[in-house]
């Protein structure tokens, strides 16, 4: 738990002051401080604190820019865990901002007024920062783009594949490309799910059709070929409208190699992966079923070093979660191929991804780059992502040694993990969102309510 200093007798220039080891963009500073005023961060400097009104001495914790997660899922299950709920995780995995994708329970963010009764929430609700992504319905086209980007959506996202006839539809090439066009100029990310619509349907109906629905039928059943020929396709049509084309949980070296090419190429072309594809193989599938059950599936082990050997390599735009809290119902269907994809995933993703890099052997600026530098500026979030004069001051402070991860004790709706039980380098000792401290260590301490939406440009953190 954290115990502030105050400053007395002085005048305090400085509402908040943190002294520890500093992540920065460019380097670390073994013993430094940052000091917020207003919520944004005034100074980074070296050694002893200035006056604060509020002074934390954190030497040996680690002080990084607050994780962005790009990719969650609160409002999609059936149980609904909702924006408050999951705001709450991400302050106890260190996140400071997510962005929540479209495909609500029951209906999508498909209008401008769904997109602004969501923004309600999160203005009531939430804990720390949250954009929100928007999409379209095949039925209505293009109609409602311009209305979602006057009502602030941050990205929009779109899938080539139907999981879901109304709520995760498929939205066809014809389709895409009109989409991508319209929403080129305004440089949003255009994000999508890259899954092969007809070797998905006629793998998955086959294995079914034969009996075969355990996990090595569904990994069977969507091999790498069936998402990198889709990642082909969403780059193509990206450099052909000239639209910011952006792939989704990519699983696969490939995968992030074509991004690679078609920016090579001079192409607005971007791709991220998810952690559990950088520290999950499909041994941990065989031990933990369904609980490892994602879309695309767990790869094989060379595959996920293929990745690593990307996201070292400067091919991957981010890391993100994936974050869905499934209750477990919805994961014990006899057929694995009936069970729910995805799993929580906002309080794992920053310790998890420091210990894969941890072991092997790459330091924190490959951490704030993947978890915070990266998706600021996917998301054109200005203010966020980076410990420098003038940004929010959102931090997560880290606390080294061995911790081994007890789902029973997570703030999500769920309480399991594809990482119980799995030993971290790192815990979460404090999150900080715009200088208030949201997390001490042990409990929420920052109310709801405090999370603000992300519109394009930041321009709503600037206050």
């Amino acid at each position: 738990m954290l115990q502030p200093r105050t400053s007395r007798g002085t005048m305090a220039e400085f509402d908040l002051c943190l002294r520890g080891r500093l992540v920065l963009p460019d380097r670390i500073i073994e013993d430094g401080h940052v000091a917020v005023r207003d919520g944004a961060i005034a100074l980074v400097g070296e050694g002893a604190m200035p006056a604060a009104r509020a002074r934390h001495d954190l030497r040996g914790l680690w002080i990084m820019p607050g994780a962005i997660d790009g990719q969650t899922h609160a409002c999609n299950q059936l149980d609904h865990e909702g924006i408050g709920r999951a705001s709450r995780a991400a302050a106890a995995g260190g996140v400071t901002s997510f962005v929540d994708m479209p495909y609500d329970e029951p209906v999508p963010i498909t209008d401008a007024a769904r997109f602004s009764a969501k923004a309600a929430v999160v203005a009531a609700d939430a804990h720390v920062d949250v954009g929100l992504y928007a999409t379209i319905a095949p039925a209505e086209g293009c109609a409602h783009l311009d209305a979602l980007l006057a009502a602030g959506a941050l990205a929009f996202k779109f899938s080539t594949y139907e999981a879901h006839p109304t709520r995760f539809p498929r939205i066809t090439d014809d389709l895409l490309h009109a989409a991508f066009a319209r929403l080129a100029p305004s440089g949003l990310l255009c994000a999508v799910h890259n899954q092969d619509q007809e070797m998905s349907r006629r793998a998955i109906d086959a294995a079914v059709a034969a009996g075969d629905v355990g996990p090595d039928a569904y990994a069977g059943a969507l091999p790498p070929l069936v998402e990198d020929l889709a990642t082909a396709r969403i780059f193509e049509l990206g450099a052909i409208t000239g639209a910011r084309a952006h792939a989704v949980h990519v699983s696969t070296g490939r995968g992030l190699a074509l991004a690679a090419a078609y920016r090579a190429m001079g192409h607005a072309i971007s791709a991220e992966t998810c952690v559990q594809y950088l520290m999950l193989t499909d041994q941990d599938v065989a031990r933990l079923g369904a609980r490892a059950k994602h879309y695309p599936p767990i790869r094989p082990a060379a595959e996920t070093e293929r990745l690593w050997e990307g996201v070292i390599d400067g091919q991957c735009g981010f890391v993100s979660s994936d974050h869905a809290s499934w209750a477990l119902a919805h994961k014990q269907d006899p057929s694995f191929f009936a069970c729910a994809a995805g799993g929580p995933g906002l309080e794992t993703l920053l310790p998890a991804f420091w210990t894969g890099c941890a072991e092997r052997g790459l330091g924190p600026l490959l951490v704030a780059r993947m978890l915070a530098e990266g998706p600021a500026a996917s998301f054109g979030l200005a203010r966020k992502g980076r410990i420098a004069v003038g940004c929010d001051a959102d931090f997560a402070v880290l606390e080294p040694g061995r911790f081994v991860h007890d789902a029973s004790r997570a703030q999500a709706a769920v309480h399991w993990s594809a990482f119980d039980g799995r030993a971290m380098a790192v815990r979460v000792a404090a999150s900080f969102v715009r200088g208030l401290c949201v997390w001490d260590g042990g409990a929420i301490v920052g109310p709801a309510g405090h999370g603000r939406l992300l519109r394009p440009g930041d321009t709503d953190a600037i206050n």
